[in-house]
């Protein structure tokens, strides 16, 4: 058998010559042998099982809540993630039930954390699923997924900072950020003309084992009077402004250019005039990187309501010229020298009171997603024919709500007898025409969701439908069975073969519905 294997192996080599076609090919599971091949087949299974006719997704449970309903990696969330209950089994099952927390131990907010693959962890638990949560009194858990069950807390707030409240990732289960709400002074010490300069406080973490790479104050006297956010991502600190100004720093050079002195977690300290132990109480975490010059600039841009994104390949991004009068209008410039892109402004001229959004496609091929009430476009970038330096926007497809025209005539007549025609155009969200309300990727089975939504009178009626990711084609359409209001916010997760539902009405009152897929070739009305 090894001989065999060893004679396929060289025949194997012998066929293909080129690095890049046979990493191609073995990402596409040419070799059986290769790590992931059989999880690649049993989803393409489960993507033609769950895509054929004779396929439902039957609603198996419904629950009510007065308080937030979160749902992660098949695990939903109530009471204030006190209650965990599997959404994975025939029926959701409870996992663990926590009596009710005091208010001084109310979760701000939370990030479920997935072990890492191919690395050695100092527990035995690291390699389980664990959910980070942020307490109102600035405690960082890290709890058992399964049980609840804490397994290690860190206390933040020190003399600095008492007001921790957000939680990121920087690099998506790798690297942490835990922000503070904004710094804001008290009535009094302003009419006493004390001035707050700190905005916000950043502590970041490295994950699995859970570590400490220090914390550090974003200051007016650095970063400017007008500073209104922060936040990190991929390496980047992104700073925005009141007047719709973006700038982006390098945020590990940050850390390595003002890192006083590190330290770790249970380690023992004195820190300006303070004896006490890292992430322990009373003293918290140390703020050992002191910013005492403005880093230097890599980008910035001005567009309106903050709203700045980048990808697409070569790098690109996405503005909204900074005037209301251009809502809507979107710009798709090259990051290298800001040159808009060849039909690089994109607008749908929709006349509804919700806005069209756009956004990089998840799946980074590097496309663009553009959703408007009746149209879903899903753009490309590509080189201008003899101009291998400049880019143009293409269509790759889209996406057609099904509805009729909405254009009505009404007739009158005046007192002399005259006929008046009045012809007038509803809305492009009219709520009593079809209308696409969430867009959704799907990345292990390589789907596009969209949620369409029409609503006649009281009754609004929505249905799931999933789109081949390449080429948009509608592959299955999954009606669901409550009724859907658009006044109230929703959500709708699509997990493999589960789908969720959660919606969260007037008075805080929250709704979760779990669908199932059921394969039944029996006509089924469930």
């Amino acid at each position: 058998q090894a001989a065999a294997g060893g004679g396929r192996a060289a025949h194997r080599a012998c066929g293909v010559h080129n690095v890049c076609r046979l990493l191609t090919r073995r990402a596409h599971g040419f070799y059986a042998r290769d790590a992931g091949v059989a999880h690649r087949k049993n989803l393409e299974l489960l993507r033609k099982i769950m895509c054929q006719e004779s396929t439902k997704f039957k609603n198996v449970w419904t629950t009510h809540s007065a308080s937030p309903i979160a749902y992660e990696r098949g695990r939903i969330y109530m009471d204030n993630y006190q209650c965990c209950i599997s959404s994975i089994a025939q029926q959701p099952r409870i996992l663990y039930q926590k009596s009710k927390c005091a208010k001084s131990e109310k979760i701000e907010d939370a990030l479920l954390l997935e072990c890492p693959l191919g690395e050695m962890l100092p527990s035995p638990s690291d390699y389980k699923a664990s959910l980070i949560v942020l307490t109102v009194q600035n405690w960082l858990l890290r709890l058992s997924a399964d049980s609840g069950e804490v397994l290690e807390k860190v206390y933040l707030a020190g003399s600095c900072c008492k007001f921790f409240r957000y939680l990121s990732w920087d690099t998506p289960q790798e690297v942490m950020i835990v922000k503070s709400a904004q710094n804001k002074l008290p009535a009094a010490a302003r009419q006493a003309g004390i001035q707050q300069t700190v905005l916000f406080y950043l502590a970041v973490f490295q994950v699995l084992p859970l570590s400490f790479i220090g914390m550090l104050e974003i200051n007016k006297k650095i970063f400017g009077n007008s500073v209104t956010d922060v936040a990190v991502s991929n390496g980047i600190l992104i700073v925005m402004y009141s007047m719709g100004l973006v700038r982006l720093y390098n945020f590990k050079a940050i850390l390595e250019q003002f890192m006083e002195q590190p330290f770790d977690l249970g380690q023992e300290f004195n820190w300006n005039g303070q004896v006490g132990v890292v992430g322990k109480y009373p003293f918290g975490l140390p703020c050992n990187i002191k910013i005492t010059d403005t880093p230097p600039l890599l980008f910035e841009a001005s567009s309106l309501e903050n709203a700045f994104q980048i990808g697409g390949y070569p790098w690109h991004y996405i503005i909204t010229p900074n005037k209301k009068k251009h809502k809507g209008v979107f710009h798709i410039c090259s990051l290298k020298d800001n040159a808009l892109a060849k039909n690089g402004i994109q607008d749908m001229k929709c006349c509804s009171l919700e806005p069209d959004w756009i956004y990089f496609h998840p799946d980074m091929s590097g496309r663009i997603i553009h959703v408007g009430p009746n149209l879903i476009k899903v753009l490309k970038l590509k080189e201008v024919k003899n101009h291998a330096d400049q880019m143009e926007i293409a269509e790759d497809f889209t996406i057609v709500a099904n509805r009729e025209n909405c254009v009505n005539n009404t007739v009158t007549v005046t007192a002399s007898g005259r006929v008046v025609k009045k012809r007038f155009t509803s809305l492009d969200d009219d709520p009593e025409q079809e209308t696409f309300k969430i867009v959704d990727y799907e990345d292990e089975l390589d789907l596009l969701s969209t949620v369409a939504v029409t609503q006649i009178g009281a009754d609004g009626r929505a249905h799931l439908d999933f789109h081949c990711n390449e080429h948009g084609i509608l592959l299955k359409s999954i009606p669901l069975k409550e009724s859907w209001d658009v006044t109230y916010s929703h959500e709708v997760y699509f997990d493999k073969d589960l789908v969720l539902h959660i919606e969260q009405k007037p008075n805080r009152r929250f709704s979760c519905y779990v669908y199932q897929m059921v394969c039944d070739t029996a006509k089924d009305d469930d």
